[in-house]
């Protein structure tokens, strides 16, 4: 029988979200509003090698769903061997990706061919200008591009994330749901998150997603039971749309209670909890695969000392920016 990684409060993590690369061509306002800084060589991150081990540490350890994420991890240019490395585990049932979209209608063919399942595309408005004022890149009309792409290569639903803020984008729900009403995409209203240098943006732009949950209940939407390795969003249908709901709500008061995620920096380093900066190094165990029994020991371990609630860490400040780590 698979061994189940379970926490001090009987929480099974079922889902493992995989950053492979901290770089990004996007300038979103929330995120890096000045663009990528390079921290460390590119060098630095997971190698193909390393990545086909912390995966199959992982699949070994119970983890049925694994999300690639970035940065924008599209740029890696090994990007479709990581995805068919990632499914050499017959475990790994769901192998998702959130990405911005940028090379969505060139390569999602290939990604689907590899063994990518699943998609997420950041959209945070279906006004071309201001998502270009957004996000830096007038690029949107590209991106809806490789939305279409995807389901013509074969996908039944996609995911699009939209990080929900005041005065930009929250009053425009009657947009997103005629988007929706005849395509099968789960959009995903994600509330802002406070960061260390993003406080005065927050408290300009923040709005809870529960302003988003009263409108959809007016209009009949239902929430759906959530699966044990589906992410933090609280899903609604509605008979009359072919289209989903979805809400992220860091904030709400029992949003950790169903923590099922664990995530593994691009330098190789494992987060307890999506917000945490502090993690514990697990590179140097990648280096062979004689260390699987290794790594999978000190996965287990480090599991141990996860906290209850992410609010014990930092308060509501000095969270992690980049936003595509919440949209599961």
């Amino acid at each position: 029988m698979v061994p189940q990684l379970i926490d001090a409060f009987e929480r099974k993590f079922y889902y493992l979200r995989l950053s492979i690369t901290d770089v990004c061509n996007f300038r979103c306002t929330y995120c890096l509003p000045d663009g990528y800084k390079p921290g460390s060589s590119p060098h630095a991150f997971l190698s193909l090698d390393e990545i086909r081990r912390v995966s199959r540490a992982f699949a070994e350890l119970g983890t049925e769903k694994i999300r690639l994420t970035g940065g924008e991890p599209s740029l890696r240019r090994d990007f479709t061997e990581i995805i068919a490395a990632v499914r050499e585990n017959p475990a790994i049932r769901t192998l998702a990706v959130t990405t911005n979209g940028y090379r969505l209608a060139r390569d999602v063919t290939r990604w689907r061919d590899a063994g990518l399942t699943a998609i997420n595309v950041s959209v945070d408005s279906l006004d071309p200008r201001q998502f270009y004022a957004i996000t830096g890149q007038d690029k949107f009309r590209q991106v809806m591009a490789g939305i279409d792409a995807a389901f013509t290569a074969g996908y039944h639903k996609v995911k699009v994330n939209v990080v929900l803020m005041r005065d930009v984008n929250h009053q425009q729900l009657a947009t997103f749901l005629h988007w929706i009403k005849d395509r099968p995409i789960q959009l995903r209203f994600i509330e802002l998150m406070e960061t260390g240098e993003g406080s005065e943006l927050f408290r300009k732009h923040h709005v809870s997603g529960n302003v988003i949950c009263q409108q959809l209940e007016q209009q009949g939407w239902q929430r759906q039971i959530r699966g044990r390795s589906d992410g933090p969003a609280q899903v609604f249908s509605h008979p009359d749309y072919r289209g989903e709901i979805g809400l992220i709500m860091p904030y709400e008061k029992d949003f950790c209670a169903s923590c099922n995620r664990l995530r593994v920096s691009a330098i190789g380093n494992l987060h307890l909890c999506l917000f945490g900066e502090q993690g514990i190094t697990l590179r140097d165990l990648l280096a062979d695969d004689t260390q699987l029994d290794a790594l999978k020991m000190r996965i287990q371990e480090g599991l141990r000392s996860k906290k209850q609630t992410h609010f014990l860490h930092q308060g509501n400040s000095g969270i992690t920016q980049n936003l595509s780590f919440i949209g599961g």
